[in-house]
């Protein structure tokens, strides 16, 4: 079934959920502790990484209001390829700063999006 950019938005939408949710109540140390949410958490990355590397083929346009969208695939690369140089602390820094920021781009282009 072929896909659609409505269909990619949501995907990042809800990977940004599922991240909020599954750090929720936790602080950087917390998150540092446990192996199985670092581990789900670095899964959605990768899947929202993924996700806006293929919106990126269907709509450059739609891509280009999604700030720092090339980082974020870089990011996903990262993750896949370079697992071994991944810091806690940068992923923390993400999903604090950074991920609530991009869930709600998500939510006004899905908004504007037929």
């Amino acid at each position: 079934m072929k896909r659609d950019s409505r269909a990619y938005l949501l995907d990042i939408r809800d990977n940004c959920d599922l991240i909020l949710g599954f750090v929720k109540g936790s602080d950087l140390k917390g998150y540092k502790a446990n192996d199985l949410i670092k581990s789900a958490v670095e899964r959605r990355f990768i899947i929202l990484g993924e996700a806006l590397s293929r919106l990126k083929t269907l709509d450059l346009n739609l891509l280009g209001n999604i700030p720092d969208a090339s980082r974020i695939v870089a990011f996903r690369n990262i993750l896949v390829h370079g697992y071994e140089s991944i810091s806690d602390e940068l992923v923390w820094e993400i999903i604090v700063d950074h991920v609530p920021l991009l869930r709600a781009k998500c939510d006004e282009l899905l908004a504007s999006v037929a």
